[in-house]
């Protein structure tokens, strides 16, 4: 088997060839993302596997098709950023549903703690030998009320974490977990109810049509003023013009975002020596307030290697046996 493995990092390189060797499989990496200027590069491969970034739309998979690539792998959870409906019965595509649900919860309390705590201004400060406490009061998470919005595999481990600091969570989803209900963990409640009684809110749902600006102008204004706003899931979640404009009229006290609705052509790559032309991720970054990260939440040891191992796995499983468990539907 021959995979076009497009968007390439570094850091994918050594996991995945270690499960390629293992399986048997050849993998071609390319640093360009796929999208219908690329396309091209896939012929005479078997399937490509593509990141959150890469475009596969109707042409991309008509012209996949037609190369005689048999699978589209996403090395993600999300799959927002293919057209599943018009693969359905023309090519196969694979997911990896949960790869290290540990990792983007973690890194969402990381993106807390930094906020609420000030580290990321106090480490600034302390580089230049200043050690004033002037500015960095923060406040106590004991107490507090978290909604989480989205309770699949990393929202539930978010929920746990909350729990754990002794935190009062309430929790959102379509498909309530019912054990974790039970546990007493959380308590479910509407999405007005999370807006309204939420001093901090998460979001871990996936990106569908239901979804989309879940947080938006009117949201907002129904949250609680100085409300903490983190997202570590999907960039359109959120519409960030709507969330600037929160922050400037201090209805938001802080965000804290790993991804952005337009960080297509701006996330995994260095472009310090650029001008930023995305005026509304340019003023998010500008404020105090917001902590931004470049999408890399999922970004463990730990992920990488699951990450690559369900991967190659789909893959294998669907070329042997014409089946695998973890195929996207358009019906999802």
């Amino acid at each position: 088997m021959k995979i076009a493995f497009f968007d390439t990092k570094k850091y994918d390189m050594p996991a995945f060839d270690e499960y390629a060797e293992i399986s048997g499989v050849t993998i071609k990496y390319f640093e360009t993302r796929l999208n219908q200027d690329t396309v091209e590069l896939a012929q005479g491969f078997d399937a490509v596997c593509v990141f959150v970034n890469d475009t596969v739309n109707a042409a991309v998979i008509d012209r996949l098709a037609a190369l005689g690539v048999r699978a589209i792998a996403l090395r993600c959870a999300g799959f927002n950023n293919v057209d599943v409906k018009h693969a359905e019965g023309k090519i196969a595509v694979l997911r990896v549903p949960a790869y290290s649900p540990y990792a983007v919860a973690e890194h969402t309390m990381a993106l807390l703690l930094s906020s609420i705590r000030r580290i990321h201004k106090a480490y600034i400060r302390s580089r230049d030998f200043n050690f004033s406490l002037a500015g960095l009061t923060g406040f106590d998470l004991h107490g507090k009320t978290v909604g989480v919005i989205g309770t699949g595999r990393i929202g539930k481990v978010f929920a746990r974490i909350c729990e754990g600091f002794g935190m009062h969570v309430l929790a959102y989803d379509k498909y309530p977990d019912r054990a974790l209900a039970d546990s007493g963990a959380v308590r479910y409640v509407s999405l007005d109810e999370i807006f309204a009684e939420s001093e901090i809110i998460s979001l871990h749902c996936p990106l569908t049509e239901d979804t989309y600006h879940i947080i938006d102008e009117k949201a907002l204004a129904k949250c609680r003023t100085g409300v903490v706003l983190l997202n570590t899931s999907r960039g359109a979640l959120v519409d960030a013009e709507a969330l600037l404009s929160a922050i400037k009229a201090r209805r938001v006290g802080a965000a804290c975002l790993d991804v952005y609705e337009e960080e297509g052509d701006l996330f995994f790559e260095d472009n310090s020596g650029h001008i930023l032309e995305d005026d509304i991720l340019a003023r998010l970054i500008s404020m105090p307030n917001v902590i931004v990260t470049s999408h890399q939440a999922f970004l463990t040891a730990e992920a990488l290697e699951n990450i690559a191992e369900t991967t190659i796995g789909n893959l294998v499983s669907l070329f042997d046996t014409g089946k695998c468990e973890n195929e996207v539907h358009h019906t999802l």
